[in-house]
């Protein structure tokens, strides 16, 4: 087995402590390893790897995906299974980045005994390809969100903020409320004000990203330029295996069979994203004045002890009851965007949740929270494959007017906006296995010394 590895590609990669971001790294690591040529070592905190490493244990990838722990230091208010942002509560993710820039020297200890051929790393962490460098390795940056955020805030901390030119591609914008939400949220880190641009610079020679020529190709060819970096697109990284079923989601299932093809609303924003009280009660709102079937899965942040009942208006459960059910804690989303009842995603317009909608053919609802979810919103509505509900400007405010009146739209029978997702759906597969395979390649070149 060690002689088998010591033949192989050693690509170390160095994700950002959230399961959304070790997702990605995690697929990209099954892809390279189909291809027998590779073997990926996979670096983060005990509190992200736990969730797959019983996944990967019992697969046949396990000689070929390594998950190493990297332990941070410990505190009264970030204790171990706070070293993620999986639940974290918003006050403590300074507390994380600090204790991350803190894990240096064990980092740098974990390259020199994996000896990589190629390191990939993520949004954050700067210092890496530094490291990389000084021990003759490349450091290739690897973005997990969409080309065309990373275009637009690069630009904007590049060029815009300086009014050199304005960014070309006037679809994509942010609003001034969305500015200031972002700025009042972003802790003052250098790192955390501009976790990309950095890493973007120092990337060697290519830079990779989680997306594909049929959703981005303009902000890809603007994003190299801006850069003067070669892109590299993966594709979309999508494992459409439908997630196994267990008990706990049994009543689901039941309860979407008994739905019409393409009739219910599925609503879920993610993990990391926690609507407030007031957008809670707008939402549910506009959900019950729809008329329409709805599953919506609720999260809190895992410190909050909120309930469901505790957030939602008095009788509103009643009230749509049969055609409304609604959940809290983690959704088994692949399953749920597969099943053939589901018409419309609702979310926050994360770029991996997008992903699987459209890998599904499943239009988009987009209501952004924060960071990037506008941008990506608002490139989907470019495409036509989604709506964004209005906000106002300034407060962000939404109406439950504005929800009912953009789920109605999207779900009439032989709305544009589901033939378009359909139709992008079916492109992206046409065309999946040759991004990927002119990836590999590239990344074969990367390890071997061929920067061509």
């Amino acid at each position: 087995m060690a002689e088998t590895k010591k033949s192989k590609l050693r690509v170390l990669m160095s994700p950002f402590l959230g399961y959304g971001h070790i997702m990605p790294f995690v697929e990209l690591a099954k892809k390279l390893s189909q291809t027998n040529d590779f073997c990926s070592y996979i670096c983060s905190t005990p509190a992200n790897l736990n969730s797959i490493r019983t996944k990967l244990s019992t697969s046949d990838l396990s000689s070929s995906i390594q998950l190493v722990d990297l332990h941070l230091q410990s505190s009264p208010e970030l204790p171990p299974h706070y070293h993620t942002t999986n639940g974290l509560p918003e006050h403590l993710h300074v507390n994380l980045y600090k204790a991350f820039k803190m894990s240096q020297p064990d980092f740098f200890e974990i390259m020199k005994n994996t000896k990589p051929h190629l390191v990939l790393y993520d949004a954050f962490q700067p210092w890496v390809p530094d490291m990389a460098s000084s021990l003759g390795i490349p450091g290739v940056y690897f973005h997990i969100s969409s080309a065309v955020s990373t275009a637009f805030f690069y630009s904007f901390v590049k060029i815009c903020i300086r009014c050199e030119e304005p960014f070309p591609f006037p679809a994509i914008f942010l609003r001034p409320g969305e500015i200031k939400r972002m700025l009042a949220t972003t802790p003052v880190d250098p790192t955390v004000l501009d976790p990309v641009g950095p890493c973007l610079d120092k990337s060697k020679d290519y830079i990779l990203t989680k997306t594909c020529n049929d959703i981005e190709d303009k902000y890809l060819d603007y994003l190299s330029k801006l850069t003067n970096k070669k892109v590299i697109p993966v594709g979309l990284l999508n494992d459409q295996r439908k997630q196994q079923s267990d008990d706990s989601c049994a009543e689901m299932i039941n309860w979407l069979d008994s739905k019409e093809n393409a009739s219910t609303v599925y609503i879920s924003f993610g993990s990391e994203t926690f609507l407030s009280n007031k957008d809670i009660t707008e939402l549910a709102s506009g959900l019950e004045m729809s008329g329409t079937n709805f599953l919506w899965f609720i999260r809190f942040p895992s410190d909050d002890g909120k309930k469901i009942e505790e957030v939602l208006a008095q009788g509103f459960i009643d009230r749509v009851k049969g055609r409304g059910m609604i959940l809290q804690g983690w959704s088994p989303q692949q399953k749920i965007l597969g099943h053939a009842s589901v018409g419309v995603f609702l979310g926050h317009s994360g770029w991996s949740s997008v992903i699987e909608s459209l890998s599904f053919g499943v239009p988009i609802i987009g209501l952004p929270m924060k960071s990037d979810q506008p941008l990506i919103a608002r490139l989907l509505v470019e495409h036509g494959v989604a709506l964004e509900v209005e906000r106002d400007n300034q407060s962000l405010d939404f109406t439950r007017e504005e929800v009912a009146k953009v789920i109605k739209e999207v779900m009439q029978s032989g709305s544009s906006v589901r033939m378009k997702a359909k139709k992008l759906s079916e492109k992206i597969k046409i065309n999946e296995d040759q991004v990927l395979a002119a990836a590999v390649e590239k990344l074969k070149n990367i390890c071997t010394g061929n920067m061509k």
